[in-house]
């Protein structure tokens, strides 16, 4: 049993910038973890400190029942993949994933038998010969994640493996990897700052954020029940729409209409506000030609300017600017500017079925389902509709 139990760990440089800030986190044996955040977040430094590579300023680490604080990588039983492959140029395929058994000085019949079994589970048997250099990116990065499995570690872990490829050959390798973890049941631990990696590989997702979690969830739960703003805004792709909303006696205003309430299930922690955030994920629109009549009257309709349309094939997706005000504005731009993202313009974002005649320049209307949509009080930026149901 490998489970990595991590218990209020802090890594606090000289200059005393926390780069992880009192983190805790329980990884089950045979998860599948993912640490994800942007640029900054501490998702690597959190990383390299449960393989050894960073000291620990405070805290416990243990992998297994076993205390890890104080041990020498070589003394982890860690396997760990990188981002740049660290492959060794001048051996072939072979002899690179060999090289672990090579250094345990394991017997000549036992090394080619494993070098030749991990070769089939990655689909690299009839590259055993090249070297390196003769290879794609794709098969170099499946030399170093044979390179790991062979060593039969406790525990895998993957920092951010998957940056150098391009994107068809990150689905192709994402897909690898999933499959190798699954067979194997090994312990994994895997960085990526691309949440679309995140939700599609984890069994559970750990969101980080200035070296603290804002949320850790099965991707499921991150995406139906983001607990603020900021996993809100990671989580999905398009992010979910964050709108500015007034508060009425009997409806919400939004920048595109009114929403209805039912006053009764108001979070009375947002009475004092004349202003909330409102989310609903581009997804959750729909253009009201495509509907039924049953549907149509059961949600909210509301006409928008056609920006920016772009066709996907399989789907369009639609940009419609609108106003916020001042101070609902800045906080937007900020949170998009902590994601990475240089927009600061709000706009709705709408993904449209592939059938919708919508047209750049058109004004065109779109329904939602209230019940869809999420609540952010704007000062503490907390999901407040986890609890609460908005009347249809």
């Amino acid at each position: 049993m490998t489970a990595i139990s991590i218990q209020n760990l802090t890594k606090r440089y000289g200059d005393g910038y926390a780069a992880v800030d009192d983190v805790s986190l329980e990884v089950a044996d045979g998860e599948f973890m993912i640490l994800v955040g942007p640029s900054g977040s501490g998702k690597s430094t959190l990383l390299r400190m449960i393989v050894g590579l960073e000291d620990i300023t405070e805290g416990d680490l243990y992998i297994g029942d076993e205390q890890m604080n104080d041990k020498a990588p070589r003394d982890r039983d860690l396997a760990m993949v990188f981002q740049n492959y660290a492959l060794y140029p001048h051996l072939t395929v072979y002899e690179n994933i060999a090289f672990p058994l090579r250094l345990r000085k394991v017997a000549h019949e036992e090394v080619d038998r494993r070098v030749r079994s991990v070769a089939t589970t990655l689909g690299l048997t009839e590259y055993l010969d090249r070297k390196p250099a003769n290879l794609s990116g794709g098969q170099r990065q499946r030399v170093a994640m044979g390179r790991a499995v062979i060593r039969e570690a406790r525990a895998f872990l993957f920092d951010e493996p998957l940056s150098n490829l391009d994107a068809k050959l990150r689905v192709q390798v994402r897909t690898e990897i999933s499959r190798l973890q699954k067979r194997l049941g090994v312990t994994t631990v895997y960085v990526t700052h691309d949440q679309v990696e995140a939700i599609t590989l984890g069994d559970r997702v750990a969101i980080l954020r200035r070296g603290k979690f804002e949320q850790v969830a099965t991707p499921r739960e991150l995406y139906q029940s983001p607990t603020n703003l900021f996993v809100a805004g990671f989580i999905g792709s398009p992010p979910m729409n964050l709108l500015p909303a007034e508060i009425h006696p009997d409806r919400l205003r939004l920048p595109f209409g009114d929403v209805p309430f039912d006053a009764a299930l108001f979070p009375a922690s947002l009475a004092e506000h004349d202003l909330i955030i409102v989310g609903i994920r581009p997804e959750h629109l729909a253009d009201v030609t495509l509907l039924d009549d049953d549907q149509r009257g059961r949600g909210v309709r509301f006409k928008a300017h056609v920006d920016v349309l772009e066709w996907l094939g399989d789907e369009q997706v639609a940009y419609l600017p609108f106003e916020a005000p001042e101070r609902i504005h800045r906080q937007l731009t900020e949170l998009q500017q902590e994601l990475d993202s240089e927009s600061e313009q709000t706009q709705l974002i709408v993904k449209l079925d592939a059938a919708s005649q919508a047209r750049e320049g058109d004004e065109i209307q779109l329904w939602f389902d209230p019940r869809d949509l999420h609540l952010f009080d704007p000062v503490t930026t907390e999901n407040v509709t986890l609890e609460r149901k908005l009347a249809a």
